[in-house]
């Protein structure tokens, strides 16, 4: 059945976003737990430190490489349905995690759980966008999506901490198969399905370069991150851009491309992508070192730095859902980039954090920082989506999707770059002597390296060790945080110029034009 009338929401449809928030909370449990539980399983499986990058590793370059062609196909094939078998194989995927016997059958686990996990998140805002067709109950929707991943974060140690004190290292795993199981039992009944009737065959040639584009840019990117920059980095990111060219101009051939360039000439659709692009950027500097900087610098134990990163969460969960109501007061242009300002201002207060009397002040900025990125993140997801038509609405979340991926990968290999050289560049004149050469290099590199170091040194030599590192650690932190903070400012001038003459009737009119289809269970 076609229809261009915007319908409210049923029953139906809030209780189904409860159930589309289960894959938001699980990804986003799932990113913090490996983490804590990553020493543990380096003591059982002993992978190599290669292998133990590429467990860390492999989960997110799948989701990035895999998003778009994920996308995409969920327009052609229905977003319920892929919605459902992503989840089938992440249950399946997180079992054989959970019992991996070596580090191989880790690695290649988790490379399945991540193109599961590609699956997951285009599904679930693609799905929204169809069954929040009234513009405030769907900001709202989203809004209350949104909130899974911030739920899913502040819990993640939390839940991780517990399961490891009590179980082996693999129980982290084993929390995606009961949600995954409610989420399969629960999805048939409450989703309906939706798919692009005038879509043709997926361009499988397309798909590939898709995932090849992607995984070489991110790949290079994390690589020169890790190791500094050189030739074989910059070559994979260069061979990645080459596949990316090779890409468009397919789809500027095909008379039914797999993504449609299109999308882009929307000021809207085009502006939000690159703010939440460099959003993340911005954030991702500094938001990354704040669980190595409780616990490496200020000495504080994983469990406490989860209940220190608890506040910030909660209020800004709670301040999230005030946006659908400001935003119906306000152009969502205004309301994104005083938010923007708002998270600048926020990493700004990071900067005179030294010592652990300074604690309340980092969560002060860590929190109206959380709260600033929200009007971004809801309302910027919320006009991409909404800015394509209907039956795109796959493609377009997937858009969103990678780039907040891309944004994080930018800011791990540029701002983490730099502070990764001025840690260096500190201890090179900090470091006490005395130290044998393989301990100056593993203390020079990284904080992780210098605690490491320390452990293994006596205490008049360790002492001066770990405050030089803490001290390096510090500047490095403030540095990526002051970076932040002016790129936020800038995003929030450019949301400013390019958004604030942008009819408001733009979009309805493009997304009136081509409805997806509905599909009720009993056409099926």
């Amino acid at each position: 059945m076609m229809s261009t009338v915007s319908q409210p929401a049923t029953r139906r449809e809030w209780l189904g976003l409860a159930v589309l928030m289960l894959p938001t909370v699980l990804l986003a449990l799932d990113m913090t737990v490996l983490h804590l539980a990553a020493p543990h399983l380096s003591a059982d499986l002993q992978p190599t430190s290669a292998e133990l990058l590429w467990i860390l590793d492999i989960y997110g370059f799948m989701i990035a490489g895999f998003l778009v062609t994920m996308g995409t196909l969920g327009d052609r094939i229905g977003r319920r349905r892929l919605l459902l078998t992503g989840a089938t194989a992440f249950g399946i995927a997180s079992a054989m995690a959970a019992f991996a016997t070596s580090a191989e059958m880790l690695i290649a686990t988790r490379a399945l759980l991540g193109i599961a996990g590609a699956t997951l998140m285009p599904s679930t805002l693609s799905l929204l966008r169809n069954m929040f067709q009234v513009e405030r109950e769907r900001t709202l929707a989203i809004t209350v999506w949104m909130t899974g991943f911030i739920v899913g974060s502040a819990i993640g140690p939390l839940v991780g901490g517990a399961l490891l004190e009590f179980f082996w290292w693999g129980s982290v795993f084993l929390l995606g198969v009961p949600v995954m199981v409610l989420l399969l039992i629960c999805g048939p009944l409450l989703l309906p399905e939706f798919r692009d009737e005038e879509a043709g065959a997926q361009d499988w040639t397309s798909a590939l370069l898709s995932v090849a584009m992607v995984l070489a840019v991110i790949y290079g990117l994390k690589d020169m991150a890790r190791n500094g920059i050189s030739a074989m980095p910059l070559i994979t990111i260069a061979a990645g851009l080459l596949i990316g060219v090779i890409f468009v101009r397919r789809q500027r051939r095909l008379t039914d491309p797999m993504f449609d360039l299109a999308l882009f000439a929307n000021r809207t659709f085009s502006t939000s992508v690159a703010a939440m692009l460099l959003t993340i950027l911005a954030l991702s500097g500094a938001w990354l070192m704040v669980f190595q900087y409780l616990q490496g610098v200020l000495d504080l134990s994983p469990l406490e730095s989860g209940l220190v990163m608890l506040p910030p969460a909660v209020l800004q969960t709670a301040a999230s859902l005030l946006v659908p109501r400001l935003a119906s007061r306000l152009p969502h242009w205004k309301l994104v980039s005083a938010g923007l300002v708002m998270a600048s201002i926020g990493l700004l207060l990071m900067l005179p954090v030294q010592n652990p009397s300074h604690i309340p002040l980092l969560i002060a900025g860590m929190t109206i920082m959380g709260i600033g990125v929200m009007p971004m993140m809801i309302l910027g997801t919320d006009m991409v989506v909404s800015a394509a038509p209907a039956r795109k609405a796959g493609a377009a979340s997937a858009t969103s999707e990678t780039a907040t991926e891309l944004g994080m990968a930018l800011g791990i290999a540029v701002i983490g770059s730099i502070g990764a050289a001025l840690y260096r560049s500190h201890m090179l004149t900090a470091m006490p002597r005395g130290l044998s050469d393989t301990l100056a290099l593993a203390a020079g590199d990284t904080l992780g390296g210098a605690i490491g170091a320390a452990a293994q040194l006596p205490d008049d030599i360790a002492q001066p060790l770990m405050a030089a590192a803490k001290a390096g650690f510090n500047l490095a932190l403030h540095a990526n945080a002051a970076i932040g903070a002016v790129i936020l400012a800038l995003t929030a001038v450019g949301v400013v110029v390019m958004l604030r003459r942008t009819p408001n009737d733009d979009n309805d009119s493009a997304q009136q034009a081509a409805p997806a289809v509905v599909i009720s269970p009993d056409q099926e």
